[in-house]
């Protein structure tokens, strides 16, 4: 068996690259070099990435794993410092995790997303108003996209978003592929700091708010708090303004679908979903550790071996989601992974929900005859980014 490399390159807008499409056919687990030299796993079938994010014997922490790629990425994703600040879980196994996931669970449940929805609401329709207002054209990562998830998560956390260019710009900076180790480095600290110094003010003067209310447990240490407010903010802001981005780009270059999703409330939901599915805009990874021999969909994974699931090409394959390459909203694509899966499963999943369920209609019912303006091949897409999506979205109404 041929050893390959994490495949990068897109050749079209909305696809996976076309070496991670042809593997996925060959079969669902390949041998793969990562960008130090280790011989690891490429996962690219549904059933067997769904099998490792499931699987404790698979682990998460930075230090037993190897980087896919290699570069100053590469580099980044081999320093525990940098992947696993104190409060940083999205890097510890249980009961590390465990730990900080009981604390926040209970702070994104549905009830809570759908008590949110009339603030999501007024806030997608403000920045609408503000769009209408200046007129077409108009970027519409930067009049939307971005603005409507940064606000949520900053009037959720307890952040204020007139700060949000600077956690903007260090986000950035911390998802660049081409960014180097010590920019990142100092992004991450310019936001733990930030962070700290918003710890002790809420200390000081506690508000309705989800970082007050983790001081309140008394659980954490400020440090981890900062750790903590750092995850949920960039993953909060991000994920969802590059869905809304890359979406839109997808419903206006599909014009049937576009019709679909303009049919009304029913089929919001399914459209939603499929979306997420469809586009998976996690780029590179997720990566875990064998911390054992495990047998996985006829191979043996050896204890040390990092696994790497493409989970673009699993959420399309066909023994999962039949005709997976083709966008439909009409299509019922539950149980998807483009929120993981298992104990590592996206904390703020029911509140990307909320507001795509909500920015998406808004949009096209104040622009019923929004398009592109310019060609679909010109829109900058994000493939130097480990959040896939495009940059600016030109468009007219």
């Amino acid at each position: 068996m041929t050893d390959v490399t994490y495949p990068l390159a897109r050749r079209r807008a909305l696809d996976p690259p076309a070496e991670a499409v042809e593997l996925a056919r060959r079969g669902p687990v390949h041998r793969m070099v990562y960008g130090d030299g280790h011989r690891g796993w490429l996962v690219t079938g549904f059933a067997a990435a769904r099998a490792v994010l499931a699987d404790p014997r698979f682990s998460n922490r930075p230090e037993h794993m190897h980087p896919p790629v290699s570069g100053r990425l590469g580099e980044l994703l081999r320093d525990p410092e940098f992947q696993a600040p104190p409060g940083f879980f999205l890097r510890l196994d249980p009961p590390d995790h465990t730990r900080f996931r009981k604390l926040l669970t209970g702070q994104f449940t549905v009830r809570r997303m759908k008590m949110l929805e009339p603030r999501i609401e007024e806030i997608a329709g403000g920045f609408l108003d503000a769009m209408q207002a200046a007129g077409p054209p108009a970027d519409l990562v930067e009049m939307f996209a971005l603005p409507v998830p940064s606000m949520v998560i900053c009037e959720l956390l307890g952040v204020p978003y007139e700060d949000r260019d600077r956690f903007q710009r260090d986000s950035k900076t911390l998802l660049s592929l081409h960014t180097t180790a010590d920019e990142a480095r100092a992004a991450m600290r310019r936001t733990l700091d930030y962070m700290a110094e918003l710890v002790r003010r809420k200390r000081a003067e506690p508000g309705d708010d989800l970082l007050s209310g983790l001081i309140e447990t008394g659980e954490l240490k400020d440090d981890e708090l900062a750790g903590v407010a750092m995850l949920l903010l960039i993953a909060g802001h991000e994920t969802t303004a590059n869905m809304l981005g890359l979406g839109t780009y997808a419903l206006l270059t599909h014009p049937d679908q576009l019709a679909a999703m303009r049919a009304g409330p029913a089929t919001v939901d399914g459209a939603v979903e499929e979306l997420l599915r469809h586009l998976t805009i996690v780029h590179i990874g997720p990566t875990r550790t064998a911390l054992e021999d495990v047998e996985l969909a006829g191979r043996t994974i050896k204890a040390g071996d990092s696994v790497t699931l493409d989970l673009r090409v699993a959420n399309r394959d066909p023994s999962r989601f039949p005709d997976g390459d083709r966008l439909d909203l009409t299509r019922g694509s539950a149980g998807h992974l483009a929120f993981g899966h298992g104990v590592h499963q996206c904390l703020g999943q029911q509140l990307a929900r909320a507001e795509m369920r909500i920015a998406y209609p808004a949009l096209l019912r104040r622009f019923p005859r929004l398009r592109l303006a310019v060609p679909a091949d010109d829109v900058p897409m994000r493939a130097d980014m480990a959040i896939y999506g495009v940059h600016r979205l030109p468009v007219t109404w």
